[in-house]
């Protein structure tokens, strides 16, 4: 039987985590997280029975702790609750599928408490990866990436421990508007940039994939879970999805990982690592895709990825100003506040103004990202 935490379980990876332990039956849930979803909650909670829950906001958590008087289970709030939930003593592995920078405690709570992370918190590592890399190393505990294009990456490398990576492929879909023109672009309103081709998931992350913000995260945090330098990450878009991500090594062998676009795989391997297990799905069929292609991603139109290669490769603290201008440029986009082309300029005109903190500690990067917010609300 294996323990895991589960923060963010109501969110869509948090909730095909909770599908993958159900089918399993060999994972218990020690704990879960959620933001606001008291309702979702409370049925995981039933149907999983927890002895830790925490819901971010404490008048929801009064409400939950009404509803669940009847069940054995504490019912936490706010970032002490978080903390809680992601350092329950009996859990194994802390899934970490909340969202934004609000991860950071928690997970360096439960690496400090030597829980292993399954990753699908971007912002943990993008922000300070600088300090949550040191330590892993220091604490033995695993990194393991849940987000499908890291999770390819980790499975190509199996087996190549020693050899020298050259180059990390990243592949990205295009999102819905791949080929657009920045002038067509002017026009998207929310329901378009919420039509993602491929993938199924939350409303944040499908907005970000639609500017190529998500692909701009992905290579700043593969830059960490991977020890390489930004000119060693590049994008291919592969529009089928079917290609997850390769790696190249210094011999020019080229090691990718494939498979339909579902987001139970790399939830899965993460949480059994190294074992594979059954996964019901659909499985490719070469015949029937007939081609796999590729293109360069439009840096130009998609300037958030360009502007992501520019927080990366200068560091410090940087990096949070891109993610959090982006958090608050797409939140005001989802309330149809602002034209969708002004979510890069937000991003551009942060980081512009910011002057970057060098080695920041995690007090400085929230700090950075606060300073993010009230300088965007100046200005727009």
């Amino acid at each position: 039987m294996k323990n895991i935490a589960v923060l963010g379980s109501t969110g869509s990876i948090g909730t095909q985590t909770l599908e993958v332990a159900e089918r399993n039956g060999d994972i218990r849930v020690t704990a879960l997280a959620a933001g606001s979803n008291i309702a979702l909650l409370e049925q995981q909670i039933r149907k999983f029975h927890p002895s830790t829950a925490c819901v971010w906001d404490e008048k929801k958590a009064m409400e939950l702790r009404e509803n669940v008087r009847d069940l054995d289970v504490t019912v936490l709030s706010g970032m002490d609750g978080l903390i809680a939930a992601a350092t329950e003593k009996e859990a194994e592995i802390v899934v970490t599928a909340v969202v934004g920078m609000i991860g950071i405690r928690p997970t360096i709570a439960a690496m400090e408490a030597g829980k292993d992370i399954a990753l699908a918190n971007k912002e943990t590592l993008v922000t300070a990866g600088h300090l949550i890399m040191p330590l892993a190393k220091e604490k033995h505990v695993r990194i393991l990436p849940v987000d499908s294009e890291h999770s390819a990456v980790f499975q190509s490398l199996n087996g190549e421990a020693g050899n020298k990576i050259h180059k990390i492929l990243l592949t990205a879909s295009g999102g819905p508007f791949r080929g657009w023109t920045r002038e067509r672009l002017a026009g998207v309103q929310v329901e378009d940039a919420l039509k993602h081709p491929n993938w199924s998931m939350g409303r944040k992350i499908t907005i970000d994939s639609s500017t190529m913000v998500n692909k701009g995260l992905e290579v700043m945090e593969a830059r960490w879970l991977f020890g390489v330098e930004m000119d060693q990450i590049q994008v291919v878009v592969q529009p089928q999805s079917v290609i997850h991500s390769m790696v190249e090594f210094e011999d020019g062998a080229v090691i990718a990982q494939l498979g339909t676009p579902d987001m139970k795989l790399p939830i899965q391997y993460a949480l059994y690592y190294p074992e594979r297990r059954y996964l019901p799905g659909a499985r490719l069929d070469f015949a029937a895709l007939g081609q796999i292609t590729f293109e360069a991603p439009d840096m130009e139109v998609f300037r958030g990825l360009a502007l992501a290669y520019q927080a990366g490769k200068r560091g410090g603290s940087l990096p949070t100003v891109y993610n959090a201008a982006n958090e608050y440029a797409v939140a005001r986009f989802l309330k149809k506040e602002i034209p969708y082309l002004t979510i890069i300029d937000m991003i551009a005109e942060a980081m512009e103004h910011h002057k970057t903190v060098e080695h920041p500690s995690v007090d400085q990067i929230l700090e950075a990202e606060q300073e993010t917010y009230e300088f965007i609300e100046s200005r727009w």
